[in-house]
């Protein structure tokens, strides 16, 4: 005979419900497990329940996961204000898949913060993977339909800026690392990280009062086997100083300069990479005027609405 659930033991209950459901899926909202008999629940009385079941009883007492839609009909997870309790987080986190799963989601995203890192084995033993970590979360991601998923890739470039400061008297801004391949190399280098915006800010914090303008990008180098199987853009900008006095910041660069584009250009080891040497000798021409590069044209993006540059070379007259 089949007795009504009661509700004192009942998050106990739901755990054994699952634990017996041993092909209990998530993913197609119609497909129901096979049944089961709670033995274990009901020492006197044999009770078998369907997926519907277990998800009425997990629905009672498992509060579904805060989240909200993505533009491709998938779900975010924020947990940043869930009890760091592991039992509960299994629970609620098998509740929502269900939800979900009826609902015709597809991809599920959690965000996990780092004093929150005990979940994330939780998260694993239900199916969910890594997709990427910075220092303060690691992001998982978990797929719903019974299809090939089509969660995109983490990250696959990496962006860096060379910065060619060049003034009024024909000479350019070079620096020598503290760190780094060339530390023990005197070679004097060309600012950067960031565009614009970026590039200005490194180019001042890096050598103290050096204040400069954009120009514009000269171009930029597609490159492949970077750290952790990345692949590497690295944009060269051209920047115009608009103070001239050096004070280094030494915790980076243990000397700064102004060297005559000549004499930058010329140092044996800019001579010895053609792909170095062809960077430099388009930046010179730059400086003359022989060679355009691509201003940015500052906007507002339409998926994320935030500000945006589009790089291009100018218009011209017809």
């Amino acid at each position: 005979m089949s007795v009504p659930y009661s509700k004192a033991p009942i998050f106990a209950r739901a755990e054994r419900m699952l634990a017996e459901v041993a092909d209990f899926s998530f993913t197609p909202a119609n497909r129901i497990c096979r049944c089961l008999h709670c033995s274990t629940a009901f020492p006197t009385n044999e009770v078998s329940a369907t997926a519907n079941d277990v998800e009425t009883v997990l629905n009672e007492i498992c509060e579904v996961l805060k989240a909200h839609e993505d533009r491709y009909n998938g779900v975010i997870v924020d947990i940043e204000n869930m009890q760091n309790d592991a039992s509960r987080f299994a629970a609620s986190l098998k509740a929502s898949l269900s939800q979900w799963a009826r609902q015709g989601k597809k991809g599920v995203w959690i965000k996990v913060p780092k004093d929150q890192a005990k979940l994330v084995p939780v998260a694993i033993e239900v199916g969910f993977w890594y997709h990427h970590a910075e220092p303060s979360y690691v992001m998982l991601v978990y797929w719903i339909p019974q299809t090939s998923p089509t969660i995109p890739d983490n990250a696959s470039h990496q962006v860096g800026i060379a910065a060619f400061v060049f003034n009024e008297e024909g000479q350019a801004l070079v620096v020598q690392e503290k760190s780094g391949p060339y530390k023990h190399s005197r070679l004097w280098k060309m600012q950067g990280e960031g565009i614009k915006e970026g590039a200005i800010r490194e180019v001042h914090e890096e050598t103290g009062n050096i204040d400069t303008e954009f120009v514009e990008v000269v171009g930029f180098r597609d490159g492949h086997n970077a750290p952790f199987g990345k692949s590497d853009f690295l944009f060269v900008c051209m920047l115009r100083s608009v103070s001239s006095n050096i004070v280094v910041q030494d915790t980076e660069i243990s000397a700064a300069k102004w060297m005559a584009i000549e004499e930058f250009a010329s140092q044996p080891k800019n001579q010895q990479s053609k792909l170095l040497k062809d960077m430099i000798g388009i930046c010179c021409a730059n400086v003359k005027g022989r060679s355009k590069g691509f201003s940015g044209i500052a906007g507002i993006s339409s998926n994320s609405r935030r500000s945006s540059a589009f790089y291009c070379s100018a218009l011209h007259s017809q």
